[in-house]
């Protein structure tokens, strides 16, 4: 086949505002949640609730965070998703064409996808930016694409990877950025906190009947590899053998929750305030489900929490950072692409 044709890779992380402004961050939490994945109740009352009642009274204040998260070039997730679009694109060489999508707003899988099918292409490698698999992110990640292609006369190869929460140069990427910290300071203990998901969304998902939130997510089996929590549980003990941590001095939490429904447990927020009561003083924080740092990371973990820390009787608290724009990230892109490619 000749080596003019093209493959098209396509990198997707969640999504940003289009600005923190009161509009933008309204009109990013109405389509985020509006997504059947996201939330997962029926049309009328998640339409309800997104309109009546979420996107009118958070949108103030998650704009306010915003503000505090936004740099002069935008939002750092965006600056560091284009940052790896511009990398991968130069390590990939002119074999590929590489770009970066969000899930909600801009710029659109949709708009990606035209310019694909416009161009031609030969393939397609979509990446969704999310470590570990989830029913509201990879899994909307393929629903969304698979809709838009559904409808093409002609369509090629796609291949969708599913997770990478494994691999070693992953692995190996956060624990050089706890090293840093390590080498500065003898922490007490270690905090790996992952965003959280309804416990409904593992049970739907659930066809072998083995979860019950606790010690089946002590391995990585057949029935439970697509369990989002046994995933998460598992990046943990990889960085904690990569770190050389002692047993006992590291806790695994979710959190970001929402609602009164159950999630995903342990929360983060309830494990910091047991931390107090340990007399834990000092805690080295990690928030591996996310490859970009941001609202969730910076202000989150590294802001929000390190006050919950503070507050019940800690004193020092950091947050290694994401995996962002650095040479090993955008070279576990490059294998994950190179292992899903025809061309030579």
């Amino acid at each position: 086949m000749s080596k003019e044709l093209k493959t098209g890779v396509l990198l997707v992380n969640l999504g940003t505002p289009d600005s923190p402004s009161v509009p933008d961050v309204r009109k990013y939490l109405r389509e985020f949640l509006w997504d059947e994945r996201v939330l997962d109740i029926p049309a009328v009352p998640r339409w309800l609730l997104v309109n009546g009642i979420i996107a009118p009274f958070r949108s103030p204040k998650s704009a306010k965070i915003y503000r505090e998260l936004w740099t002069e070039n935008g939002s750092p997730l965006k600056i560091y998703g284009l940052a790896n679009e511009r990398d991968l694109q130069t390590k990939l060489g002119d074999q590929y064409v590489v770009k970066l999508a969000m899930r909600y707003q801009n710029p659109s899988i949709q708009s990606k996808l035209d310019e694909f099918q416009t161009s031609g292409i030969k393939d397609l490698i979509v990446i969704p930016l999310f470590p570990h698999y989830a029913s509201a992110s990879t899994g909307s990640v393929y629903q969304k694409v698979m809709e838009i292609v559904s409808k093409w006369l002609v369509i090629p190869e796609i291949k969708i990877v599913n997770n990478f929460y494994d691999y070693p140069k992953f692995i190996a990427g956060f624990a050089a950025n706890a090293r840093k910290h390590m080498e500065k300071f003898d922490y007490e203990h270690f905090l790996f906190s992952y965003h959280g998901i309804p416990e409904r969304q593992i049970t739907k998902g659930d066809c072998h009947n083995v979860c019950k939130f606790g010690t089946c997510c002590d391995n990585i089996t057949e029935k439970n590899q697509h369990c989002y929590r046994a995933q998460c549980f598992e990046t943990t003990r990889l960085l904690v053998k990569e770190l050389g941590l002692k047993e006992g001095s590291y806790t695994t939490s979710f959190q970001s929750r929402l609602g009164k429904t159950p999630w995903i447990k342990p929360y983060s927020d309830d494990v910091i305030k047991e931390f107090g009561k340990k007399g834990i003083k000092s805690v080295l924080a990690f928030s591996p489900a996310f490859v970009s740092d941001c609202l969730e990371t910076t202000i989150e973990v590294g802001d929000e929490y390190k006050e919950l820390f503070e507050e019940h009787g800690g004193e020092n608290w950091d947050l290694v950072e994401s995996l962002n724009d650095s040479e090993n990230w955008v070279n576990l892109l490059k294998e994950l692409v190179l292992e899903n490619s025809h061309q030579k």
